[in-house]
């Protein structure tokens, strides 16, 4: 007849005691025993009592097991691993147990106990034969702390070391987690057993000669993260993951003491900032940033095997280009998912032990390859980055914290800002071109500071107009440009007179004083469209090429514009003048001023250069703050003495332009050429003559109908 499921409960576990008493052979494997298989009937049992009782009723073998404190010396013989496998078979019934009953056992301190004992056994050992049932173990307590987030405090072992003055020594260290120390459990009713002793002595281990200590010094301990960190070092890929996952769910629980424990008092921080370092510094000095700006996006949860055809085709360096790209992504993603002050600390400490230690020297180096390879590199970052508390440290980063008007003093407080706008216009297009992109993915990101840092703070003030009421006598924009000396230099040059080509935009009118900081759209729209000149214009030939074709991109572009600064409460018109420091000396700041030294130089510069030139300036009139909007994309503006706007800046070019149209022959069929070419619409052929100016004569062309776009779209 089947025994009433207590007494078949201990009946198996007397079993198990016995077998250490009447077993003089401990050298055996426990496989060759029937431990496993008694193990096994104890579960069943436990599980079958709680199917047949009413919900959260603890039965009376669930009783025995607490009360019996089983778990206690099953622990003890799993530390001890005897017989040897004894720590396997301990693992998985802890992990059954927790993972298979539904009523709370961790609130027990016969189970958080030598729950958290167990815990401090994982990961003490990489690539034993245990680990795969060490993580299993440990991402079950992490599942169980995730149902409840306040039992996470069982796990937060609090110790104290208490100064004794009459001898100068240190007390045993007192456990707090809920009670007094760690009670030695004997085998109920059993005889003396050399088990005993042996476990006697593992938990009643007895600290002596600490230094003295005049002062209480609270201390925790979180084991059930040193124990997942030490685990994500495992060889074995899918164990590491398993870790990184249980680590990124203890993160997120919102208990407010263990974000705390887990910043200050575990070595979190270091392991995922230096592990982030080491794999930096394990790429090679130089990759192509091609290479770096096309490997496939990364998980960090699928750990990937390279096949033989990928080994064939990849580039040197890209296991280790892939092995930091994911770590940078685990990191990303663990604060993102962290509790609020968890996220700000993790943040932090890859700003500093990481950007500023590992990343600032190779940013601000001398080598060209190497610069290229650390810029190539932040690009790639900045562009995978998707946690705004770690968007935030890399935004402080690369462009410090200043918030007030920029000075050539602030230069000195944060030199790399400096170093990397200076690099946009650096000897080395590439270096030029790859700043220029990792700006321009920085400008697309949610954070309020990367356009306030770079341009708005030097525009709050408005200084860069000159506040006068027009009348009917006043001169209007024509006479402007006429007093220009390069208008003047032209004039003797051009066949085309000013007046004549000026007339193609139209005027500034009497009736309409810049207060406001707003121009009827259709002015500024013919404004950018009127800017270069008829016979230095190509795309009316192709197809395709009109105007309009930017407004769809525009709308699109400056709707997700929108949707990102509606959270900024940025204002609806610009300042009042009346209320703008008008005298104050305008500076446009070292990144607007880098941006439009190249725009001047447009018909010098190589194609590509231009493309990324005038995509970075398209980026900034997308933004929907009036000062910008003024700025950028107003030609009415009335510009104080010595300022410049992206305005006045194409002016010069066209200026310049139409002096130079004069001594090409053949111009614009040339152009024509070369724009087809650029198209793919004629093959490559002879070199034409002028081809840097005449690819900057398309570009200026495109990029004059780009901003009538953006204006159109804005208004």
């Amino acid at each position: 007849p089947s025994l009433p499921l207590q007494e078949d409960f201990v009946y198996h576990w007397k079993a198990i005691t016995h077998y250490y008493i009447e077993t003089s052979d401990d050298k055996a494997p426990v496989t060759d025993t029937n431990i496993p298989s008694h193990l096994e009937q104890m579960l069943d049992i436990l599980v079958q009592e709680e199917n047949e009782r009413e919900s959260g009723e603890t039965g009376p073998c669930m009783e025995y097991l607490l009360h019996h404190k089983i778990l206690e010396t099953l622990y003890t013989l799993g530390k001890a691993d005897c017989p040897p496998g004894m720590k396997q078979q301990v693992l998985v019934f802890y992990t059954k147990l927790l993972g298979r009953i539904r009523q709370p056992l961790l609130p027990h301190i016969n189970v958080h106990r030598p729950v958290q004992k167990l815990i401090r056994l994982c990961g003490e050992v990489l690539a034993t034969p245990t680990e795969n049932e060490e993580i299993q173990f440990l991402c079950i307590v992490c599942a169980k702390l995730k149902q409840d987030p306040y039992l996470v405090n069982f796990f937060l072992e609090r110790l104290r070391i208490i100064s004794c003055p009459d001898t100068g020594q240190s007390s045993q260290p007192e456990e707090l987690s809920g009670a007094t120390g760690m009670e030695q459990t004997e085998l109920e009713n059993e005889p003396s057993h050399p088990m005993d002793s042996l476990s006697t002595s593992l938990n009643n281990l007895h600290v002596t000669s600490l230094p003295e200590a005049t002062v209480v010094r609270p201390n925790q301990d979180y084991n059930l993260v040193n124990s997942l960190l030490n685990l994500t070092r495992s060889p074995d890929g899918r164990i590491a993951v398993k870790a990184c996952e249980g680590l990124m769910l203890l993160v997120s629980l919102p208990e407010p003491a263990a974000a705390k424990c887990l910043t200050q008092s575990t070595c979190l921080c270091e392991l995922l900032t230096d592990r982030l370092a080491s794999l930096y510094r394990a790429l090679p000095q130089s990759v192509d940033p091609l290479d770096i700006e096309t490997v496939e996006a990364i998980n960090w949860g699928i750990p990937s095997a390279p096949s033989h055809k990928e080994d064939a085709s990849a580039f040197p360096g890209k296991r280790a280009l892939i092995s930091f790209l994911s770590w940078f992504d685990y990191c990303d993603q663990l604060i993102k998912e962290a509790q609020k002050t968890a996220a700000v600390a993790l943040a932090k400490a890859v700003h500093e032990r990481f950007f500023i230690g590992v990343m600032e020297p190779q940013l601000m180096q001398t080598s060209e390859i190497g610069i290229l390879t650390s810029t190539a590199l932040l690009h790639r970052i900045v562009r995978q980055v998707t946690s705004d508390v770690l968007l935030q440290e890399m935004v402080f980063f690369i462009l410090g914290e200043q918030r007030g008007p920029e000075t050539l003093a602030e230069i000195s407080r944060h030199p790399l800002r400096h170093r990397l706008i200076e690099h946009c216009d650096h000897i080395s297009d590439e270096i030029s071109i790859m700043t220029l992109r990792m700006f321009e993915h920085l400008l697309q990101k949610p954070n309020e500071h990367i356009l306030y840092n770079l341009v708005l703070r030097n525009l709050e003030e408005r200084n860069y107009t000159e506040y006068k009421p027009l009348c009917p006598e006043d001169k209007d924009s024509d006479r402007d440009l006429e007093e220009d000396p390069l208008f003047t230099d032209i004039a003797a040059d051009s066949t085309l007179s000013n007046q004549e080509w000026l007339s193609s935009s139209p005027p500034a009118t009497p009736d309409h004083p810049k207060t406001d900081g707003k121009t009827e759209v259709h002015k500024i729209v013919n404004s950018f469209l009127c800017l270069v000149p008829d016979e230095a214009k190509s795309s009316y030939h192709v197809e395709g090429t009109g105007y309009d074709t930017y407004l769809r991109d525009a709308h699109r572009q400056f709707r997700d514009y929108c949707a990102i600064c509606v959270r900024w409460e940025w204002p609806g018109s610009p300042k009042a003048l009346d209320k703008c420091n008008l005298e104050a000396a305008f500076f446009e700041g070292h990144f607007l001023k880098v941006l439009f030294d190249r725009m001047g130089r447009i018909l010098d510069q190589p194609y590509d250069v231009n493309l990324q030139v005038t995509s970075v300036l398209s980026r900034l009139s997308l933004f929907p703050h009036p000062h910008i909007h003024e700025y950028l994309l107003d030609p009415y503006v009335n510009l104080a003495s010595g300022c410049r706007s992206l305005f006045s800046v194409i002016v010069r070019v066209v200026g310049d332009l139409m002096v130079r149209i004069q001594r090409i022959q053949d111009f614009t069929p040339k152009l024509l050429l070369v724009r087809k070419r650029l198209l793919g619409l004629e093959p490559e052929g002879p070199i034409v003559d002028h081809i840097t100016l005449l690819e900057g004569v398309i570009v200026l062309e495109e990029f004059c109908k780009e901003l009538a776009a953006i204006a159109f779209v804005k208004y």
